[in-house]
C-alpha cells in the first residue's frame, strides 16, 4: 500500500521539462541561464522526492510544495549564483583578522586596482625606451624611498662596516612565506641554515618554518634552547657548510620567565665577522613605529636595516596595511641574486597587487597614515569609538534589547604584537529569550553579516574595526533581531 501511495504521489510531481515551461521560469532562464535554472529544478524535484521516499510528505503536502514550486526553483538559483566571497563587517575589535581578511585596502589602492585591472597597463613595459620592463619597478621605487634613504650608516656601535654598503633594494612575492622560501633557497640551497630553537615557530595554517626551510633545500640547524639562546650558540654552530644565520621574530607568542635571546646587533657583528648573511624573517613587518599608538617590542623594516641586518623578509597585508604580499628588503646585490631565481617567476605577483601596493607605498611616502585602514583603526581613540557606541547603543535599546557600552581591549592580530592591545570600548549585547551564541549567529547570517565576540554569555561589538559608515548597518539589524 505504501509503494502504491509513494506512486501516485511521485506522478503528482511534473518533469524537469514541464516545471520548466512555466512563465516565471521562463523569465528566469532567460536573466540567468538556461543551465542554472535546469540544475536548479533537477535538485527541487530530487529533494521532493526525497521527502516523499521517507514519508513525511503526504497528497496534502505533495500540493502545497508543487503550488510554490516556481519559488522555490528560483531561490535556489539565486543561492547557487550569490557571490560566496562576500563583504562582511568586522566587529571583533581585531584589526587583523586572518580569517576576514586581514588589512582592509586604502581607498586609492581600490581606485588604482580599477584603473589597471580595466585596461592594459606597463606592467612589464619601459615606456621610455619601449624595452622589456620588470614589474617589480613600480613598488621598489617607493620602497627605496621609504627604507634606503632613511638607513644611512647601516651598523650600530661595535658592528663592522663592509668597505661598501650597498644600497637597499626590495622585490615582492605572493606572501611572507614564499619570501622566506625565496631567500633560503637563494642564498642556502644545499647548505646549512643557523636557527634559535626558540624561533622554530609555526603560523597560521599549520605552517612551519622547519617545513618552509625543507623545502627550499637549506639544512636546519638549530642552537640554543627553546628559552635560552646565546650569540656564542651561533659562533659555535658555524661551520663550512653554514651559508646563512636567520632570525626569526616570534611575532605570534611569546616566552617569558627564564629566557635569553641575542641582541640584533650582536647577530650583525657576528655575520659580519664570519661574512655570512643576517637574514631576519619579521612576518608581520611595519613601515611605522608602532611605539605612536602604545605598541612598543615590536620592530619595524627600518630598525632591522638600520642595524645592519642583510635582508628582511614581512607581509603586505598586516601591519603595513597593504595587499597579501611577501616583501624581501635588502642588500640590492643578495636581492638581485633572489631575483634572478628561477622561484621568483613561480611566486611572483599579478598587475592587481602591485596596484595596490603602489598606492598603498604612495601614502607612506605622503606621511597620509590615515589613509591607511589599518593604521587608522589603530590610532582611533578609545573616546572616538566610545562616542559612536553610545549613539549606536542610544538607537538600538529596546525592551527586549539590553545594551551597555563598557571599557575592552582591542587586538592588533594578524601575528603581530601578541601582547599588545589598545583601550577601547565596547557595546555589550544580550537579548530576552535568545542566547548569546543565537544572537551572534543571527547578526553573522544578517546582510551584510556583521561577525562579533562573545564573551560571558554576551555579544560584544568593537567599532574599532567598524567603518563609520557601517555603524547603520549595526543598528539595522539590532533593531531586526530586537523586532523578531
Amino acid at each position: 500500500m505504501k509503494l502504491q501511495a509513494n506512486a501516485d504521489l511521485y506522478r503528482k510531481l511534473p518533469s524537469i521539462d514541464e516545471l520548466q515551461r512555466g512563465r516565471k521560469l521562463i523569465a528566469l532562464a532567460s536573466k540567468e541561464g538556461q543551465v542554472a535554472v535546469t540544475d536548479a529544478a533537477r535538485a527541487v524535484l530530487v529533494s521532493l522526492r526525497e521527502e516523499i521516499a521517507a514519508g513525511r510528505l503526504d497528497g496534502d503536502g505533495v500540493d502545497l510544495a508543487l503550488s510554490g514550486l516556481d519559488d522555490v526553483v528560483a531561490r535556489r538559483v539565486r543561492q547557487a549564483l550569490k557571490y560566496s566571497l562576500r563583504s562582511v563587517i568586522n566587529a571583533t575589535g581585531v584589526i587583523l583578522h586572518t580569517n576576514l581578511g586581514r588589512a582592509p585596502l586604502p581607498t586609492a589602492s581600490l581606485e588604482h586596482i580599477r584603473e589597471i585591472a580595466g585596461s592594459y597597463s606597463n606592467l612589464e613595459l619601459d615606456l621610455e625606451t619601449g624595452d622589456r620592463g620588470k614589474r617589480d619597478v613600480h613598488v621598489d621605487r617607493l620602497f627605496r624611498k621609504l627604507l634606503d634613504e632613511h638607513v644611512g650608516a647601516r651598523v650600530g656601535a661595535g658592528v663592522p662596516a663592509r668597505a661598501a654598503e650597498p644600497t637597499i633594494s626590495t622585490i615582492v612575492v605572493n606572501n611572507n612565506a614564499a619570501a622566506v622560501l625565496l631567500a633560503l633557497n637563494t642564498l642556502a640551497e644545499n647548505g646549512e641554515v643557523i636557527v634559535s630553537r626558540g624561533e622554530l615557530v609555526e603560523i597560521g595554517g599549520s605552517f612551519r618554518i622547519p617545513d618552509v626551510m625543507a623545502k627550499s633545500n637549506a639544512n636546519l640547524r638549530e642552537v640554543g634552547t627553546t628559552n635560552r639562546t646565546r650569540i656564542g650558540d651561533y659562533e659555535q654552530g658555524i661551520n663550512e657548510k653554514t651559508r646563512l644565520l636567520l632570525r626569526v621574530h616570534r611575532s605570534n607568542f611569546q616566552i617569558t620567565g627564564f629566557t635569553e635571546q641575542p641582541q640584533i646587533n650582536e647577530l650583525v657583528s657576528l655575520a659580519r665577522k664570519r661574512d655570512i648573511p643576517l637574514l631576519e624573517d619579521l612576518g608581520s613587518g611595519a613601515l611605522f613605529d608602532l611605539r605612536s599608538v602604545g605598541v612598543n617590542g615590536e620592530p619595524s623594516v627600518l630598525d632591522s636595516l638600520r642595524q645592519g641586518v642583510d635582508v628582511v623578509t614581512y607581509s603586505g597585508d598586516k601591519l603595513l596595511g597593504g595587499p597579501q604580499a611577501g616583501m624581501l628588503s635588502g642588500r640590492s646585490d643578495l636581492i638581485a641574486r633572489m631575483r634572478s631565481n628561477s622561484l621568483f617567476r613561480a611566486l611572483r605577483v599579478d598587475k592587481l597587487s602591485y596596484a595596490a601596493l603602489e598606492a598603498t607605498l604612495l601614502a607612506y611616502v605622503k606621511g597620509e597614515h590615515d589613509a591607511i585602514p589599518a593604521l587608522r583603526m589603530m590610532r582611533l581613540s578609545k573616546e572616538e569609538i566610545g562616542r559612536r557606541a553610545e549613539a549606536v547603543a542610544q538607537t538600538v535599546r529596546s525592551p527586549k534589547l539590553s545594551v551597555q557600552v563598557l571599557d575592552g581591549e582591542s587586538l592588533i592580530g594578524g601575528g603581530a604584537a601578541p601582547s599588545a592591545v589598545l583601550p577601547t570600548r565596547l557595546l555589550a549585547i544580550a537579548c530576552e529569550g535568545v542566547s548569546a551564541d543565537e544572537l551572534s549567529g543571527h547578526l553573522r547570517t544578517s546582510d551584510p553579516p556583521i561577525i562579533a565576540r562573545v564573551e560571558d554569555g554576551r555579544v560584544l561589538l568593537d567599532l574599532r574595526t567598524v567603518f563609520p559608515e557601517q555603524d547603520e548597518a549595526i543598528t539595522r539589524a539590532l533593531k531586526q533581531v530586537a523586532g523578531k
